[in-house]
């Protein structure tokens, strides 16, 4: 960066020229290199007197050489405005409109004065806004007007946000410094400066404010509310009012707040610097005295200020000087209470309040002392003077000896001591002295107070301090005072110039980009002008010292040292007594009068000994080791607290100080406390705020733009500006110089490299390549180079904007013709229709004419027709049936013959027939008996051979058997012949039948044929008779018609006149019945609208108490939690460990409960352990595990005696039963018997038992070397084998006990319906019988095999556990590898580009979701084929199973079952008819809790069992006690319940999982407790066995209302986790990332960058917060949560989605752009999208979107004229007032073409919006949480179908 030319200006400038010259050649150099810019229609600066800059516009481009400019104003007047001819200076260019209202000051492409004060006028008066950056520094200016922009929803919407991020704030500033002190690990300061009335006070308190809130205090003694309380103790004794200020601070001070390693305040110190001491005596017109004062006088008539006899302050001297002792709006009684109410808060008891009043009271009466004159000389006080009176006794002092002493004073020699009267005037500068050291010394020792009330009790580790000086100051008149505050702010300003000029080259540095020294204004000359050697207070505390010093001699020897040897001091012409310093700011001119005077602050020391002497004693505190006692202008108070981290030297002391400390002068102090101070900034990391006052009037938001130049010259903001200037301003990152510029580049332009991209459009948009530099991630840009960027970007969008309009008209004109066209078409056809449907109509009418005269015709010729066809007919029908009746009498004859012939010739053939039939059988009958004679003597000769009879007897078989067959075929035949002949006698039947119907039938209608014709005859007379009456009618006809007509038309007439009344009557009824209505209808909506209203207000007011009371529970969840910290604490601090104890290791003291000693253990139990000491020394291990079979064996004895109890209580039982046999059942002496037996079994076992034991014992106690108890040792060996069968044969003795008494209980149902009439003791000589013949023992036997098997079953299991074992390290190895596969391919991915990187990770995650489904449905498919091979089986096996018990049955006779002995068998036992109840020991509810609360894990919960199981299981638990009717255990069970709720919560109250299970599991408790209670309302969707599950002792309404309060405050805590998680992902999600890309463009930033839109890896966005609000639902859907509850957690999340987002849009004036707007819009529908997926548009939460939603659309809308303000204020109802105004306010172009929001408009709409009702609150509350409802939802789960996984831990419990 080569400025050396630019260096020589410059320092001439600083020398010789004035500020505004100094300015002017600023801006010179800014506009040199420029001269491209100067064309027609751009704007520039030029100077005017009036409003400093005035903008024009050129109306022909410059060229070099001209000596004027063509400009037009802004008015429209046309003016030449003249360069000058020798530096040939162009006025500054204005920057583009879309720059203007920038958040920093360094985003303006031309960086210059009259941009600067443009800037921040725009801001101040047209947005509202009172802050800006400019570069580091914060510039506030006052807006005279209480604005809402610091509550506590403004402190935490900029809480943990990045300093560019958010439009600029104080809170901003304090924000960044706290997060610098944490993160660098370095002390902090805020500089806050600026002139009088400026706001500096309010900023620093606002700082202070935020510390107090963000942090928060590191103990309860609320170190930061006494922070804050210190701020209205220092306004009251340390502000007054000015002319330009009404809370003016009159002294400097340094807050310095400590802060912790976990950086919450822990106290704070304050140094005050230079009170304005001259104010307690004396206030310029319109100003007050201090206002502690006033609020005294306001104060007078309270009962405890009697005694200090105060009144109106018009009556004191030291208060009525000014002329103005009331401030408009200020109460000063009311501001007494809150001075003192901080005292209080600040350990400042009411004894010293008290005193401190005295002395404050003592003051104002020493001010109205008044001295009476005895000559020129000498004066006294007048006797008996009431305010000296009343002085002295307030102070405690006598009236005699400070009466003279205000007179007199003493002057010491080296010989002797004088007395020496002094006159008037000396003695009331000495009263007022006084009153000024009396006020001194007390504002000395409330600051120390305060500080001690501040001190922090522990370490400090970091502080941040905030700086509260006066700025610079210049008026009519200036004193020491002006010149000690100039002086500071000469140190200030060249401490500032030091940070900016550093840290602007260490971002060159950091960016790599080559650079040479930035020259600056060093004010170092003007410093040691004042401070250096024999400088203005060197030769000020050198005249002090000369006995006869004067303001007069100083001031010549100012003159001789300076005048004309130093550029910087100049002597005014008309005056000897002032002289002159060009400060950086501005020419100051100082009178000399009262320095001197000043600087010493004298005070007689007698008037001191007479106070010391006081009998008062806060009085001679105040003068106590005075030397020791620091001045007002002292760097620290006694008690302040060392800067931490940081070395700090103090000033240097001079040779001799020590010995002359009381004798330092004001100005030697305040030159070593500035030095100090200095020390102590340079030791930290400055941050400053630079406070502006828009116009000396007051006046809110106007802004005075003279004022404000002097402002900003005077406090280094212009600076800071030309020295950004002077380098490069303007910085991008390349991927915003992307994102802005893409429109200027092509296709073949854009590579993968943005950088190289950048580069290379770069040069060819810029040619001079010294206009810009590339650094490492940035680009960086001289002045005016984004301004021509800008240009280019915008002629380039206007050419494609005016294609685009052209495209569109010509676009738009061809839709106009094609409609046009259309509608020439349509009338055309319209027109051509309405001709053809006349032309239609017309030959309808002719062809209808033409059809009517053919019917017609058709008619006549058809009816002639009719008659001679009829006749026809007629005469045909006769013929024909003569014809007819001929041809049958014809036929008849004939067929009659043929009957006749056929008779007779059957009979002829039928006698032929038989003649031959009887011939032909005569001779087969002699044919056969010729050949059977023939055969017979053959068969003769046959028979007497034996192969014959053989042959015949084979011959005989066969016929037999062919006959037989025969015979078979003929029944078969038969069969047949017999079944058709059956049908055909059915056929026939039916045959007949019909036909005997149709013969009746035939006769039926013959008769009625004969009635009919018999009908005809008597019809046809008839018909004579009518036509005879018909003729009679006629006649009569006519004559009624006649009258008729007559009688009609008299009727017409009635009814015309009738249907006129009724019409009227009609009309009025109608009238009637619509007022009717009307009136119906309005009362209806009446009361609809106030039941409405109504019925809104109570659901308001149901909220709102629903909402109170959730506030309370909360408060109080949070207190009960605090309550618990505080007990753990407490009970930390009881039970710390005693020296030389060993604390026990978790598992071992888990352990040790399981086998801990009962209290039943005697001392003599314990001898043995006693006398064994030695080897318990050597061998622990061994002795533990003997102790623990000793408590085994312990155990085993209390059962037996358990066991024997309850046999000794049966068998007691038994004998009373025999006295009644008839009334007992007959199985309880089986029962008896069993019981012994098993007794005998335990004894048995226990004695084997006790016998090893002793072995044991006797080996131990034998041997008690180590090498027999080690470990390995045959006794060792032989303990644990011993210890394993022992546990073993007791698991094995348990079953069999448990198989016999199945055994006996199903050989009792067998035998008890079969034989009845056996009673007791018949069963006993049974049993008895049994076990005399060892079936005992063959049961024992199979029992034992029995148990063989199962061991060899739980051998199978072992190693299929095993093989489960591999698998799984098999998988963890799988899992392994793809671990290492996954980070081989992340390294992989890193080295890509980021476009590559980005679809090489989604391609790798979709194949990845690909495997892990194609896996899911494998696994999936075989567990379906595994469940319907199940299912197959579990039917067969049902059904086999229903086969063996009805079989069984069956084959069971009453004998078999008496008589047949038991085998031992396994017999399976029936499936129990289960109550859905749960049963465990009372003493098992804590290992209950612990399993099912204390340590379940959700995860696998959720997705392994059922939904709510926890819940079902605890309400078993729950009936199984109110079944027992134990009050106490329901009372215990759900104590430690909700306690183990509350417990968990507090463990893992972070984790959504595990808060959203158990709000599940609690709403599922409380819903059972509701569904089960009994109550009528909540059994109506019960099924009858679930109202027999209904509890029915108790009623736990109350425990229901505790479980409801519990689910509430999980449900909170859930909102808060919720809000958590969601937090960071919003505003990143919602605003910043752009979800539309290329939508919104990136507008140029200053020093303070924001965060950039374009995503980063590690950027949130909208897909974020979708996959986020998808895994919440998907969590409480797998929980089981209630669908309304998930409804009302959605709705919460989204409400908070749109707070924090609206919240954001308020506070980023770059967020609030119609680009932004389109993004809102399609996040929310985003955000819809899923609702409808889900299923939960119906919750509610749409609507908590509607604000943001709103705010959007209000981004886009039109905004010019009266209907577009119409339509906002009905469109966004949703918004209140503060808010509409405020993104109005807010709404900043990103485009050229987009328009800002005029200021009229905005008043519109205020205007509009005036009468609404709503908060004034800017932010919505994010923090609020909606009252939640858990609506009853039944289960449809039967609790008898429950099965408890094994998983769970829970096998102590048991089913009932």
């Amino acid at each position: 960066m080569d400025i050396e030319p630019l260096l020589p200006g410059m320092e001439t400038a600083a020398a010789s020229g004035s500020a505004e010259s100094l300015w002017y050649t600023r801006l010179r150099m800014e506009t040199d290199g420029l001269d491209y810019m100067y064309v027609k229609y751009a704007r520039v600066w030029i100077p005017d007197p009036e409003e400093v800059w005035k903008s024009a516009e050129l109306l022909k481009d410059y060229k070099p050489g001209d000596k004027v400019l063509q400009l037009r104003l802004e008015e429209g007047k046309d003016l030449e405005y003249c360069l000058d001819p020798k530096t040939k200076e162009l006025p500054p260019l204005r920057n583009p409109d879309i720059l203007v209202g920038e958040n920093d000051l360094t985003a303006l492409s031309y960086l210059h004065e009259p941009a600067v004060l443009h800037n921040l006028k725009v801001r101040f008066i047209d947005s509202k806004l009172i802050y800006t950056y400019c570069g580091i520094v914060l510039v506030a200016i006052n807006p005279y007007e209480q604005l809402p922009i610091y509550g506590e929803d403004i402190i935490n919407a900029y809480s943990g946000q990045n300093m560019g991020d958010m439009d600029p704030h104080i809170f901003a500033v304090a924000e960044e410094a706290y997060k610098q002190m944490a993160r660098d690990e370095r002390n902090q300061s805020i500089i806050v400066s600026g002139e009088s009335g400026a706001g500096k006070t309010v900023s620093a308190k606002y700082a202070m404010r935020y510390f107090a809130t963000v942090s928060g205090s590191a103990s309860e003694a609320n170190v930061e509310e006494k922070v804050l309380a210190s701020n209205p103790i220092m306004e009251s004794i340390g502000n007054a009012k000015t002319t330009r200020n009404d809370n003016s601070s009159r002294f400097g001070k340094y807050i310095e707040i400590g802060f912790d390693k976990r950086y919450r305040i822990i106290g704070a110190n304050m140094r005050t610097y230079l009170l304005e001491k001259s104010r307690v005596v004396f206030q310029a017109e319109e100003e007050r005295n201090y206002h502690i004062f006033y609020q005294l006088c306001a104060s007078a008539a309270l009962p405890e200020f009697q005694t200090l006899r105060l009144g109106n302050a018009n009556y004191f001297h030291y208060t009525k000087q000014g002329g103005s002792p009331v401030i408009d709006g200020v109460d000063d009684a009311k501001e007494m209470a809150n001075t003192r109410q901080a005292c209080t808060l600040l350990g400042i008891s009411d004894s010293y309040q008290m005193g401190i009043f005295r002395i404050l009271a003592g003051i104002l009466h020493l001010g109205n002392v008044e001295f009476a004159s005895r000559d020129s000389d000498s004066c006294a006080v007048p006797p008996k003077h009431e305010p000296l009176t009343i002085f002295c006794d307030l102070m405690g002092v006598e009236y005699e000896e400070m009466a003279h002493w205000l007179c007199h004073r003493k002057l010491a020699t080296a010989t002797e001591t004088y007395i020496k009267p002094i006159s008037k005037l000396h003695a009331i500068n000495a009263r007022d002295a006084l009153a000024k050291h009396i006020y001194a010394n007390l504002f000395n020792w409330i600051v120390d107070h305060v500080n001690k009330a501040l001190h922090a009790t522990v370490k400090q580790h970091s502080f941040i301090g905030v700086l509260d000086i006066y700025g610079f100051e210049t008026f009519e008149i200036n004193s020491f005072e002006q010149f000690c505050i100039n002086y500071a702010n000469e140190k200030l300003q060249q401490q500032f110039n030091m940070h900016v000029f550093k840290l602007e080259q260490e971002e060159y540095m950091k960016e790599q980009i080559p650079w040479t020294l930035i020259d600056f204004y060093d004010n170092q000359p003007c410093i040691n002008l004042i401070e250096a050697k024999m400088g203005v207070l060197d030769l000020l505390d050198e005249e002090c010292k000369m006995p006869k010093g004067s303001d007069d001699t100083w001031a010549q020897k100012l003159y001789n040292t300076h005048l004309n040897k130093c550029a910087l001091f100049e002597k005014p012409r008309l005056s000897n007594k002032a002289f002159i310093i060009k400060h950086f700011a501005d020419k100051v001119e100082y009178q000399c009068e009262g320095f001197l005077e000043k600087n010493k602050d004298t005070v007689y020391e007698e008037q001191i000994k007479v106070l010391k002497s006081s009998k008062f004693k806060l009085l001679p505190e105040l003068f106590q080791d005075e030397e020791k006692v620091l001045s007002p202008t002292s760097a620290a108070p006694s008690g302040r607290v060392p800067l931490s981290r940081t070395a700090v030297k103090p000033a240097k002391a001079r040779p001799g100080q020590a010995s002359k400390e009381h004798k330092k002068t004001v100005g030697h102090q305040f030159r070593n406390s500035l030095h100090l101070l200095m020390e102590t900034l340079n030791a930290t990391t400055p941050h400053y705020v630079r406070c502006i006052k828009p116009n000396d009037f007051k006046f809110p938001f106007t802004f005075d733009e003279k004022r404000a130049v002097q402002q900003l010259r005077a406090c280094g903001v212009l600076e800071t500006i030309r020295i950004s200037a002077a380098g490069f301003p303007s910085r991008w990152t390349y991927q915003e110089f992307f994102s802005r510029y893409r429109v200027l580049m092509k296709q073949r332009d854009v590579l993968s490299d943005r950088k190289q991209t950048c580069k290379n459009v770069l040069e060819k948009l810029i040619l001079d390549k010294d206009k810009y530099q590339f650094g490492k991630t940035k680009i960086f840009f001289r002045a005016g180079q984004v301004a021509y960027l800008e240009k280019i970007r915008a002629d380039k969008l206007r050419a494609a904007c005016i294609r685009i309009q052209k495209t569109i008209r010509g676009w738009l004109m061809r839709k106009k013709y094609v409609r046009m066209r259309k509608a020439a078409i349509t009338i055309q056809r319209h027109v051509r229709g309405y001709q053809a449907r006349c032309y239609a109509k017309f030959l309808r009418r002719t062809r209808a004419a033409i059809t009517i005269q053919k019917f017609q015709r058709m008619y006549v010729v058809r009816k002639r027709y009719q008659r001679m066809r009829d006749a026809t007919i007629a005469l045909q029908a006769l013929l024909r049936g003569y014809m007819a009746r001929n041809k049958y009498q014809m036929m008849l004859r004939e067929h009659k013959s043929v009957i006749i012939q056929k008779h007779v010739r059957g009979w002829l053939a039928r006698l032929r027939y038989g003649r031959t039939l009887k011939a032909i059988v005569y001779l087969q009958c002699c044919y056969r008996r010729m050949m059977a004679k023939r055969e017979l003597k053959k068969l003769k000769i046959e028979a007497r051979s034996v192969e014959r009879y053989k042959k015949l007897h084979i011959g005989l078989e066969n016929k037999i058997m062919q006959l037989q067959r025969k015979i078979d075929e003929q029944n078969k035949e038969y069969k047949s012949l017999l079944e058709k002949m059956s049908s055909l006698e059915i056929t026939y039947s039916t045959e007949t039948e019909k036909l005997r119907s149709d013969v009746e039938r035939l006769r039926m209608s013959e008769e009625e044929a004969k009635n009919a014709t018999n009908r005809v005859l008597s019809l046809q007379e008839e018909i004579a008779k009518l036509r005879k009456e018909l003729h009679q009618t006629q006649a009569e006809k006519k004559t009624i018609e006649e009258w008729a007509d007559k009688y009609k038309h008299e009727t017409e007439q009635l009814v015309s006149e009738l249907k006129e009344q009724n019409t009227l009557l009609k009309t009025e009824k109608e009238e009637l019945n619509r007022r009717i209505h009307d009136q119906a209808r309005e009362i209806t909506e009446t009361m609809e609208k106030k039941l409405v209203e109504e019925t809104k207000q109570l659901e308001l007011d149901l909220n709102d108490e629903r909402l109170r009371y959730q506030n309370l529970l909360n408060e109080f969840s949070r207190l009960e939690e605090r309550y618990d910290d505080l007990k753990d604490e407490m009970n930390l601090m009881v039970s710390i460990p005693k020296p030389g104890h060993k604390r026990t290791d978790s598992t071992h003291s888990s352990n040790e409960s399981e086998y801990t000693f009962s209290s039943e253990i005697t001392e003599a139990e314990d001898l043995p352990v006693r006398t064994e000491e030695p080897s318990e020394k050597k061998a622990p291990l061994d002795m533990s595990l003997f102790l623990k079979l000793q408590k085994r064996v312990t155990e085993l004895e209390q059962e037996k005696q358990s066991l024997q109890d309850e046999l000794d209580r049966k068998e007691e039982q038994a004998l009373r039963a025999k006295a009644k046999e008839e009334e007992r059942p007959p199985m309880r002496g089986a029962e008896l018997e069993y019981e012994s037996l098993k007794r005998q079994e335990l004894e048995s076992e226990n004695k084997k038992l006790k016998n090893e034991l002793n072995e044991l014992q006797k080996a131990l106690t034998e041997t008690r070397s180590p090498e027999v108890t080690a470990p390995g040792a045959p006794a060792y060996r032989v303990l644990l084998d011993q210890l394993t069968s022992v546990s073993e044969e007791l698991e094995v003795r348990k079953e069999e006990v448990l198989i016999l008494r199945s055994q006996l209980v199903s050989q009792k149902e067998a035998i008890q319906p079969k034989n009845t009439m056996t009673d007791s003791t018949i069963l006993l000589e049974d049993v008895q019988k049994m076990k005399d013949k060892g079936e005992i023992a063959q049961a024992y036997i199979g029992l034992k095999e029995t148990n063989r098997l199962l061991e060899s079953q739980l051998q199978s299991q072992k190693k299929s556990h095993e093989n489960e074992l591999e698998l799984l390290r098999g998988e963890i190895q799988g899992l392994k590898e793809e671990n290492n596969r996954q980070q081989q391919l992340l390294a992989q991915n890193l080295q890509l580009p980021p476009e590559a990187r980005i679809e090489a990770s989604l391609q790798h995650e979709i194949t990845r979701l690909t495997n892990e489904n194609l896996d899911l449905m494998e696994q999936l498919e075989k567990q379906d084929k595994t469940v319907r091979k199940l299912k197959k089986q579990l039917k067969v096996f049902a059904k086999k199973i229903g086969e063996l018990e009805v079989g069984q049955m069956e084959n069971i006779s009453p004998g078999q079952i008496i008589d047949e002995p038991i085998r031992p068998v396994n017999i399976p036992r029936k499936e129990k008819d289960f109550q859905g109840m749960l049963e465990y020991k009372k003493e098992d509810e804590q290992k209950l809790v612990k399993n099912l609360i204390l340590e379940l894990k959700p995860r696998g919960v959720a997705v392994n069992l059922i939904p709510g199981l926890p819940a079902y299981i605890l309400f078993m638990c729950v009936r199984h006690a109110d079944y027992l009717n134990d009050d106490q255990k329901v009372r215990s069970l759900l104590t430690s319940t909700i306690n183990g709720i509350k417990k968990v919560l507090k463990k893992r109250g972070d984790d959504f999982e595990t808060v959203s299970f158990w709000l599940s599991n609690t709403c599922r408790f409380l819903h059972c407790l509701k569904q089960y209670s009994g109550e009528e309302g909540f059994m109506k969707h019960n099924t009858p066995r679930q109202n027999e599950h209904c509890l029915t002792n108790f009623d736990l309404a109350e425990y229901r209302q505790v479980l409801s309060d519990l689910a509430i405050q999980i449900y909170q805590q859930l909102v808060r986790v919720l809000e958590n998680i969601l937090q960071p992902m919003i505003v990143s999600g919602m605003l910043e990332h752009e979800t539309i890309q290329g939508v919104s463009g990136v507008k140029p930033t200053g020093l303070r960058k924001r965060t950039s839109s374009i995503a980063d890896e590690g950027t949130y966005t909208l897909d974020s917060i979708i996959r986020q609000l998808n895994s919440f639902h998907s969590v409480m859907c797998q929980h089981g949560m209630d669908p309304e509850l998930i409804k009302q957690v959605v709705k919460q999340m989204f409400y908070i989605i749109g707070a924090v987002t609206l919240n954001n849009l308020l506070l980023r004036k770059d967020m609030c752009s119609w680009s932004k707007g389109m993004q809102i819009r399609y996040n929310v529908s985003q955000l819809e999208e899923w609702l409808r997926d889900k299923n939960l548009m119906n919750s509610g939460a749409k609507e908590t979107l509607e604000p943001l939603i709103q705010a959007a659309q209000l981004l886009q809308v039109k905004k010019k004229t009266d209907e577009d303000a119409e339509a906002i204020c009905s469109m966004c109802n949703a918004l209140t007032t503060a808010q509409i105004v405020k993104v109005l306010n807010l709404y900043t172009p990103v485009n050229e073409f987009e328009e800002r929001v005029l200021v009229s408009f905005i008043r519109t709409i205020q205007m509009r919006l005036r009468d609404r009702k709503d908060s004034p609150q800017l932010l919505m509350d994010a923090k609020h949480i909606f009252p939640v409802t858990f609506p009853f939802n039944p289960s449809s789960l039967a609790l008898e179908t429950i099965q408890i996984p094994a998983s769970l831990g829970l096998g102590f419990i048991s089913r009932v």
